[in-house]
């Protein structure tokens, strides 16, 4: 790509400088490959490679600024292409970007495991090991050689002086050693034998070895003698002989230690020296390489970024001269003509906007412009098919699907991209309920011989997670192909998020209206019946007296009755500014357990907070009316329960990404009904003698305004359980899953 870019340049200044940070970026990765070879390489060349990806970052670093600057000043004067050159920049940098980063993180985790492996202590282990081994191997044949020339000695003690001359050949045969010297008094030389001719007598003996003999011991040692060559220079004494300093008797015998023996130690021991070496130089090579590894990565993908915008305004160019052409032609000029700069798919794209111009002059444009129309509005509706919202699929009369989007997947909660070819809701894909829901009711629709038709279907799903979905879904048949196969166009969109935003709306709208009509004149008749009280008790007696006291006791009792409803209607219709802070959401689950459990001794209340992460970014008194709603449903469910026992739970989740607080309340009650469960939020719906049905209605609105989520359903041990989850600050509120969809629901409604 760096290539093609250089090629493309206009300014000589800038081709140069670009062929110069090729070379430079070429002849550092040359050096990075020579030196992995070698770790002495390595530590010679490192400074050369970061100098040198140093200056091709700064080099490139300078390049793409002007560039961006160049690209973002003709974005802002609205240049034509400017637009189009912007975001395919954007979009080839961040396909360049991410498999590098890929790759990159890839190659340190290769890098530390690769130079970990090396240092691994099964290695060290077993070069350590081989070291105890030959030295063992070594002191064993050394040994040997020393038992060997104690028995020689051991020989020589009855021997005359000519038999002894005679067995220092004999044995220098048979041993295979490289000499034998005896020595007498004084160490003078009686006698010696070698494997090969010396001019000069054996060398006088050191005077450990004379010491070492005098005392009654067996000398061993072992020489090096250069060239991965060893001797071993065993020496013993005579017995029966006085040793004194001036009559010692004793023989030398020198051995050449096996040449492949020799090299086996030699190595052995260079390994382990060197591994010691290497061992000490782990880190700073690790730190080496993912320091070389990140400046190469820096050069590579800046350079990558820099070869997209010259690309793109490589690309783009033609476009942006066919902008201008179309200009010219829309104020009339047809003689307008593009250059011709390539003869690829965009060369041709040129050649054809130069005829359509030709044929405007000639007026010849209709049949051209008609079927580029035609050809564009393909393109567009396969856009538009793609990006389309509501799903749609096309099948035969079978439920064969030749064609189906994404959307249609999403919306039944299943890939459909490989029911293509296949019958819809055949294979794994039928256990999903919602699909097979849905295919129930094209199957019956079909069966009746209805071709086209558009209706609102409810699907139930048996799945807790689906629940039930409300689509608007039409039916058009396509035209009969060649073949006579008929096919279908189904097209759906979920509604029920539509729906259940409507309701709230009208419940909302409904309540603020009561709240309005119905809370005026209860405080008027509050005090017309106190007021009768006041006035006719005193006068009346009896029976009549009792009456009135019941009377207005009652008018009292039900105005208060009702001005609680009022107040149910007026929390659930307004929607008052969040008042957010930080606060504790375990202390504020202690209080108001705290309070409840003086209320009632006889209901257990169970809480587990999580200890993780208990601060939270929220309404403090909107969050403490959610948990008094749900404590208040509990107690109500727990009535005549025994033993009654509530759960309180708080723990930090992750959804999506995104971190959560979950608050669950659970007990051990009667549970939801089922043929309510789906219909607990709307207001009014209860299975309680008394209430209004708003205690969850509200619950559901405020976690709502908090962006959050809630769900309930049946503990399989029995009792109900409601999960509520905000998140857990003003930033993760703003992007959690489902805010902008649930935003818009609210507009749509």
């Amino acid at each position: 790509m760096v290539f093609m870019v250089a090629a493309a340049l206009s300014n000589r200044r800038t081709r140069i400088v670009i062929a110069i940070w090729i070379a430079v970026v070429v002849g550092a990765l040359f050096a990075l490959f020579l030196s992995a070879q070698n770790s002495e390489q390595f530590g010679r060349l490192q400074p050369w490679i970061l100098l040198a990806s140093a200056a091709a970052v700064v080099v490139i670093i300078g390049l793409l600024a002007r560039k961006i600057y160049q690209l973002v000043s003709a974005y802002r004067s609205g240049v034509p292409g400017s637009r189009l050159t912007s975001r395919t920049v954007l979009v080839f940098s961040a396909l360049v970007a991410l498999p590098l980063l890929t790759v990159y993180i890839f190659s340190l985790e290769f890098l530390n495991r690769g130079i970990d492996s090396w240092f691994r202590v099964e290695i060290k282990q077993g070069l350590n090991d081989a070291v105890v081994l030959s030295r063992s191997a070594l002191d064993l044949r050394m040994r040997e050689y020393g038992g060997r020339t104690e028995r020689f000695a051991a020989s020589l003690s009855n021997q005359s002086a000519g038999g002894a001359l005679f067995a220092l050949d004999e044995e220098l045969r048979s041993s295979g050693a490289s000499e034998i010297v005896l020595y007498g008094e004084y160490e003078r030389i009686v006698g010696a034998a070698s494997q090969e001719v010396a001019d000069a007598l054996p060398d006088r003996p050191p005077a450990d070895l004379v010491r070492a003999v005098s005392s009654g011991s067996t000398y061993l040692s072992l020489e090096p003698v250069g060239d991965s060559r060893y001797l071993i220079r065993t020496a013993a004494p005579i017995p029966g002989t006085p040793f004194s300093r001036g009559d010692a008797r004793f023989v030398v015998v020198v051995y050449e230690l096996p040449r492949q023996f020799a090299e086996l130690t030699d190595t052995v021991q260079r390994s382990y020296s060197q591994y010691g070496d290497l061992a000490a130089l782990r880190e700073p090579l690790k730190y080496s390489f993912r320091l070389t590894l990140t400046m190469v990565l820096l050069v590579t993908l800046l350079g990558a970024i820099y070869g997209a915008i010259y690309s793109a305004e490589i690309l783009f160019k033609p476009v942006q001269d066919l902008m201008a052409g179309t200009r010219a032609v829309a104020k009339g000029d047809f003689g307008m003509r593009v250059p011709l700069t390539s003869h690829d798919e965009m060369g041709f794209l040129v050649q054809s906007f130069n005829d359509m111009t030709k044929r405007l002059r000639r007026a010849r444009e209709e049949t051209e412009s008609s079927r580029a129309a035609v050809e564009r509005e393909r393109e567009r509706l396969a856009i538009i098919l793609a990006r389309l919202s509501a799903g749609v699929i096309t099948v035969d009369r079978n439920l064969l699907v030749q064609r189906v989007n994404e959307s249609a997947g999403s919306i039944l909660g299943v890939d459909l991209s490989s029911t293509v070819g296949r019958v819809l809701g055949l294979g794994a894909n039928a256990e999903t309920g919602l699909l097979s829901a849905f295919v129930v009711e094209l199957r019956s629709r079909f069966a009746t011989g209805r071709d086209e038709w558009r209706e609102q279907i409810e699907l139930q799903s048996a799945s807790s997670k689906a629940g039930s979905r409300v689509l608007v879904c039409a039916c058009v048949p396509l035209p009969k192909e060649e073949s006579g196969a008929e096919q279908f166009v189904i097209v759906f969109d979920d509604v029920t998020h539509l729906l259940q935003a409507q309701r709230d709306a009208a419940w909302g709208e409904v309540a603020r209206r009561l709240a309005h009509e119905i809370k005026n004149p209860l405080t008027p008749i509050q005090l017309s019946a106190e007021r009768l009280r006041r006035k006719l008790l005193p006068a009346l007696s009896g029976s009549d007296a009792d009456m009135v006291e019941r009377s207005t006791h009652t008018i009292v009792q039900q105005v208060e009755s009702m001005k609680q409803m009022v107040n149910d209607f007026s929390e659930y219709a307004r929607a008052p500014a969040m008042q957010v802070a930080i606060f504790d959401l375990n202390r504020l689950v202690t209080e108001v357990t705290d309070l409840y459990r003086s209320q009632d001794a006889a209901i257990e209340m169970v809480t587990h907070l999580g200890e993780t992460l208990s601060e939270i970014e929220a309404d403090r008194s909107r969050i403490r009316q959610v948990l008094n709603n749900l404590l208040a449903n509990a107690f109500e469910a727990l009535e005549g329960v025994r033993p009654a026992v509530i759960e309180i739970r708080t723990s930090a989740i992750t959804l999506e990404g995104h971190t959560f607080i979950e608050l669950a309340v659970a007990d051990n009650g009667p549970g939801f009904q089922s043929d309510m469960i789906g219909r607990v939020f709307d207001p009014y719906v209860t299975s309680k003698p008394r209430g209004t049905g708003l205690g969850l209605a509200i619950v559901k609105k405020i976690v709502e305004d908090h962006r959050g989520r809630i769900e309930l359903g049946n503990r399989p041990s029995g009792g109900a359980m409601v999960r509520v989850m905000f998140p857990v600050s003003e930033q993760e509120r703003a992007i959690a899953p489902g805010a902008e969809q649930g935003e818009r629901r609210r507009e749509r409604a």
